[in-house]
C-alpha cells in the first residue's frame, strides 16, 4: 500500500532526472518498492517476536515466507510503474489511490477474520486476490499451517497480470513524461 501511493508521485517529484539526464525511469518506482519492503520486513520482525512472546513458540512454517514475499513484490511493481505513470498525467491521483488503497484494505480480511463474513459475502472475499495472500500470510506465522496453496496460485496469476500490464504502460508511456512534466 505504502509503494504504490508514494509512487505515485514518484516521476513528478524527480522532473529533474526526466528533463535533463539520461536515465532509467523504471527504477524509481522499484526503488520506493523496495524501500517500503524493508519496512514490511521490519513490521514482520516485529510480528514474529510478539508471536514468540504470546504463543511461546515460532511456527517452523515461518520459512514459507518468501514464497508469499515474492509475488507480492512483483503485484506491487506492476502497481507502482502503473500509478507512477498515471501520476504525471493525472497529478490529483494521489488522493484517489489513497481512497482507493484504504477500500481495498477493508475489503480484505486484515483487521477483521474471515469468520465474521456473513455467508452471502464469501464469494466476493474470495474473489479478492489479496484475501488468499492474507490468509497464507495467517497461516504460516499465526496458525503454523502451510499457504493457501490454491489461493497463492490465483493470486501469483493475477501478480503476474499486473506486473507485466504495468511495465507495459509505464514503457509506453515513458517517452511523453518530458513533455507533460
Amino acid at each position: 500500500s505504502e509503494a504504490v501511493q508514494l509512487s505515485s508521485q514518484k516521476i513528478v517529484s524527480q522532473a529533474n532526472l526526466v528533463k535533463r539526464v539520461v536515465f532509467p525511469l523504471e527504477i524509481l518506482p522499484v526503488a520506493q518498492t523496495l524501500a517500503s519492503l524493508a519496512t514490511q520486513l521490519f513490521g514482520t520482525i516485529a510480528l514474529l517476536v510478539l508471536a514468540i512472546i504470546i504463543q511461546r513458540t515460532l511456527h517452523p512454517t515461518v520459512l514459507w515466507l518468501p514464497v508469499l514475499i515474492a509475488p507480492q513484490l512483483l503485484l506491487t511493481f506492476g502497481a507502482a510503474w502503473l500509478v507512477a505513470s498515471l501520476g504525471v498525467f493525472l497529478r490529483d491521483i494521489v488522493q484517489g489511490i489513497a481512497l482507493l488503497l484504504m477500500v481495498w484494505m477493508y475489503l480484505t480480511p486484515i483487521i477483521y477474520p474471515e469468520s465474521i463474513v456473513p455467508q452471502r459475502f464469501l464469494p466476493y472475499l474470495n474473489a479478492n486476490p489479496f484475501t488468499h495472500l492474507i490468509r497464507s500470510y495467517r497461516n504460516i506465522m499465526l496458525e503454523g499451517t502451510q499457504p493457501d496453496w490454491r489461493g497463492l496460485a490465483y493470486f501469483t496469476g493475477f501478480a503476474l497480470i499486473v506486473f507485466i500490464f504495468g511495465y507495459w504502460w509505464f514503457a509506453r508511456t515513458r517517452k511523453n513524461f518530458a513533455d507533460v512534466i
